[in-house]
């Protein structure tokens, strides 16, 4: 169980650093201790009633937000991460979808007051909490519990929501550990994401249990200079990353050296063989691990360690595999009449298992969608359909080879393309409008819109799109055709249109 290892590792590693933020050190005993403060307050605040807290998740990395993580799950509710920089229409959708009535935060700005007296919630500022005594005692909680819930990108306009529960967590916890990967208390995690993006969980988790210490990035200036300088600068030894992020950095590869460097773990975006090769050059004493796995799967599940010395280096289109499943996890692959395709057949991907969340956030209608029930090995099962298109090889590998649908990943965010336009059409009210993606000269994926005989500003769509999306997911270029082109079925033809990218 995840919280009882970090209990025990408060406890035995307590003169041990657990987190370096802007190079001010804490240790576990500080930790334990303001985790012990905001558990208290939240089980004074709630008394059993409050089943999740909002967590107001400043991109400048704080001691204290870290803290409301694990007090939260120690008194007994999940936590819902909230990005105050996103558009406010957005956090108050997320806010009223999961009934918050209070909020964490470390600090009270501008932002979170605005937020707060839009919804009416109560506001605990955990750095000004009084002292208490640790407390290592465990939760009265199940496992169905929910520990968090993460808002993803919906097609419809509307943040749907991923709750993810305690046994979930366990499991994940448990699968990563069983991979076999040589970790302990002289460990050092490179923690580089927004605390909405699922990958961060495995950063601020997994070191807790070996009494690692995490590294989170500076705030202040350039993300991939701040990911480098932080993994040289202390000799970083674990750093889970976006592909992308090596390719802003793949300019300096010449000059990168990192011996500490043990593994790289690569998740969220399809990893290419190219740059891969590249990166291990810049870390002559490490490993490449390439993972996959939806939000809906607890951050990865399937894991494919790259090892071209050995002969691990198989490929699809140039993206390199995805692997085996982890511990206890089970991945098919069917056609679209839910049938198992033979090995070598391209079809959707497709996840079962104990990391697998129940189902969206009061959403039916997707849950009938995206979840089903089949018959393997004699047993009935519930999979997740991921949308993903792979296939497995006669050695048990599966690779990935693309999207099924519209959605995309955009610095390692999954958008949702829909979304984009639904906003797009509400602006302009136009009927046809296309957000497809293009790769750049770094090949970083990035978003360009299509719109239909458009006579307005450009620029002021662009502050609209600003005001309802997150940064990430906002097209970076624009175009207006006179017509559309249309397919035989009368439908946009997409391919066409992505063919004047090229």
């Amino acid at each position: 169980m995840l919280l009882n290892k970090i209990s025990q590792s408060f406890q035995k590693y307590s003169d041990q650093n657990a987190f370096c933020i802007d190079n001010t050190y804490y240790t576990y005993k500080q930790l334990a201790l303001a985790v012990s403060k905001i558990r208290r307050q939240i089980e004074k605040d709630c008394s059993g009633n409050q089943k999740l807290y909002g967590l107001i998740a400043f991109e400048s990395h704080d001691f204290y937000t870290y803290a409301s993580i694990y007090g939260s799950l120690f008194a007994g509710v999940g936590y819902v991460p909230i990005n105050p920089k996103n558009p406010l229409d957005r956090n108050n959708s997320v806010i009223q979808q999961a009934e918050l009535t209070t909020i964490l935060t470390s600090k009270l700005d501008d932002r979170v007051k605005e937020l707060a007296e839009a919804n009416h919630l109560h506001v605990i500022v955990t750095s000004e909490l009084p002292e208490v005594k640790i407390d290592y005692s465990l939760p009265n909680v199940s496992g169905e519990e929910i520990a968090y819930i993460l808002f993803t990108s919906g097609s419809t306009g509307v943040p749907k929501g991923v709750p993810i529960q305690r046994k979930n967590v366990d499991a994940f916890i448990d699968a990563f550990f069983a991979l076999g990967y040589k970790i302990d208390e002289n460990d050092k995690f490179l923690q580089m994401f927004d605390l909405t993006f699922d990958f961060s969980v495995i950063c601020y988790f997994a070191p807790l249990v070996t009494g690692s210490c995490i590294y989170p990035i500076p705030s202040e200036g350039i993300k991939y200079a701040n990911v480098y300088i932080t993994l040289e600068e202390h000799q970083i030894t674990f750093a889970c990353m976006v592909p992308s992020m090596i390719t802003y950095l793949r300019p300096y590869f010449p000059e990168i050296n990192l011996p500490e460097l043990k593994y790289t773990l690569f998740c969220g975006e399809a990893l290419y063989d190219d740059i891969a090769h590249e990166w291990l050059k810049c870390i002559p004493n490490g490993k490449i691990i390439n993972a996959y796995g939806p939000t809906e799967a607890t951050v990865f599940c399937l894991i494919y360690d790259f090892d071209p010395e050995n002969g691990k280096s198989k490929t699809f289109n140039g993206a390199i595999a995805i692997g085996k499943e982890m511990e206890n996890m089970k991945a098919i692959v069917i056609n679209e009449n839910k049938k198992l395709l033979p090995i070598n057949e391209k079809g959707e991907l497709c996840l079962s298992g104990p990391q697998v969340t129940p189902g969206y956030w009061k959403n039916e209608e997707k849950n009938n969608e995206s979840f089903f029930t089949l018959s393997t090995n004699g047993e009935e099962e519930i999979f997740y359909r991921t949308g993903d298109l792979g296939l497995i090889d006669e050695e048990g590998d599966f690779l990935y080879c693309g999207r099924i649908d519209f959605q995309v990943k955009i610095q390692g965010f999954r958008v949702e393309l829909g979304e984009i336009e639904h906003h797009v059409r509400n602006f302009t009210n136009l009927v046809n409008v296309a957000a497809l993606p293009v790769q750049n000269n770094s090949g970083t994926t990035q978003l360009h819109l299509f719109l239909e005989n458009y006579l307005g500003d450009l620029k002021e769509l662009e502050n609209y799109l600003a005001s309802k999306i997150p940064t990430y997911m906002v097209p970076t270029s624009m175009s207006s055709l006179p017509l559309f082109p249309l397919n035989m079925n009368g439908k946009v033809d997409r391919k066409k249109l992505n063919e004047l990218l090229t």
